[in-house]
């Protein structure tokens, strides 16, 4: 029991009781806040920025999960969709993102009690109280959240909220290119030789490509894909070269570990090593990168290795260094985030790269979830902040404890119960593992 469980939750004053929950963001933790409201009888509305739910997933829908279904689907959004007579696939194999939304998320999102709630072409673009900058304190949690929305049209409205769940994801902010955090030097000059991360090599962004030295920046499981994206495409295409640029001496967070209990992500992990040791993928470790420029029809990678000063020349850069939470739209919000992660406070410890690099996370829910901002919550992708390691079963066990504690149900809310496929290893290098997170 701790302080947080004996707190008693403010008595809502009649006009607040009569307002929705607002959800940001239809991905799959959105939609699974909206299935378990739905299983709770809480009115709530839903705002997608896309034209279609689960918009980032389907920008990287070709990419094959790690983690099987068994592992992707919701227990609450399940119930809503076995009674409609939804079959769970195959338990045990991982699907592409694809897959996911056409077989999961899509139908989930066409649930009546759902998607009678959900718009859609409509970004949040800010949260505050009515009334209220965040400097006000007298009155503020029982004033009800104003959610100002955009819609497709240029219209600007605001919506009132009793409670508001920021499901937006990170995808749509990446790290920087640059070791430094800020935008890269030059960065204007290169930006049409630079992609998102995970892009589709050997479907719709073939062309971009074929032929072409291409340069995947970041450590993990992100350009892992790619990678081995690429070296099939350099076997279709053979003046395609992969270059592997890290800034770090060893890339600490691809698992190829056998004691790892998903066996997907051990494979693409034993896959880039095998790459790197055939000659196919040339790894650049301990490489910072400083600068971009233009030279011609390439692109110049200039940074800091060993001490000096070198240049990595390429044709295409693929910005798989992560993402990062975008916290514009709660400047007028109390958050409590840590320092270093910019997650919640009393989640960042469990998830800090620094500390560990593993999947394996402690249960949490609402407590590890709280702001000084009653009501608001960050959830999913989003609330790991710049932490590399979340799975979806993470976020659904998230939003179950959440929806629960709207519902005034503290026990439910209280005991939080997960256990995540662990990876075996806490670091890896292209050899040996290191040992397990406790």
């Amino acid at each position: 029991m701790t302080l947080l469980d004996l707190t008693p939750r403010v008595v809502e004053n009649d006009r607040l009781a009569t307002l929705p929950v607002v959800i940001i963001g239809a991905g799959p933790i959105g939609l699974a806040a909206a299935a378990n409201l739905v299983e709770r009888g809480i009115e709530f509305a839903m705002f997608e920025a896309g034209d279609e739910v689960a918009a980032s997933v389907r920008a990287w829908g070709h990419t094959r999960l790690f983690s099987p279904w068994k592992h992707l689907v919701d227990p609450s959004s399940r119930r809503l969709l076995e009674e409609r007579g939804w079959q769970l696939p195959d338990p045990d194999r991982a699907p592409t993102g694809a897959e996911v939304v056409e077989l999961y998320v899509a139908p989930l999102a066409q649930v009546e009690e759902i998607g009678s709630r959900l718009r859609l072409g409509v970004e949040v673009i800010g949260v505050t109280r009515e009334g209220m900058d965040r400097t006000r304190s007298h009155g503020r949690t029982g004033t009800p959240f104003a959610v100002r929305i955009r819609t497709s049209s240029g219209d600007v409205e605001d919506v009132s909220a009793r409670a508001v769940i920021d499901a937006s994801g990170t995808y749509l902010s990446p790290n920087s290119l640059s070791s430094s955090g800020l935008e890269l030097l030059g960065m204007a000059e290169i930006a049409d030789r630079v992609t998102p991360a995970l892009p589709d090599v050997l479907g719709r962004d073939r062309a971009q490509f074929a032929g072409c030295r291409a340069t995947v920046v970041g450590a993990g499981h992100s350009a892992a894909n790619t990678l081995l994206g690429l070296v099939e495409l350099a076997r279709q295409e053979p003046d395609t070269r992969v270059t592997w640029l890290i800034r770090n001496a060893q890339a600490v967070r691809v698992s190829s570990s056998p004691d790892d209990e998903l066996a997907d992500r051990a494979r693409l992990g034993r896959g880039v090593d095998r790459a790197v040791a055939d000659g196919d993928i040339t790894l650049l470790d301990g490489f910072e990168i400083i600068r971009g420029r233009r030279t011609g029809d390439a692109v110049e990678l200039v940074g800091h290795r060993s001490g000096e000063v070198v240049v990595h020349t390429t044709d295409v850069v693929v910005n798989a260094t992560g993402f990062r939470p975008d916290l514009d739209i709660l400047r007028e919000i109390r958050l409590e985030l840590d320092e270093i992660v910019e997650a919640p406070k009393r989640l960042a410890p469990l998830i800090d790269p620094n500390v560990h690099s593993c999947g394996t996370v402690e249960p949490h829910g609402f407590r590890e979830l709280t702001h000084p901002e009653h009501g608001f919550f960050i959830v999913g992708m989003k609330s790991y902040g710049r932490a590399p390691t979340f799975l979806l079963a993470s976020g659904y066990e998230q939003v179950r404890s959440v929806t629960a504690w709207l519902a005034g149900d503290m026990a439910s809310a209280s005991k939080v119960d997960l256990v995540l496929p662990a990876t075996g290893v806490c670091s890896t290098d292209l050899g040996d593992g290191g040992g397990c997170c406790s």
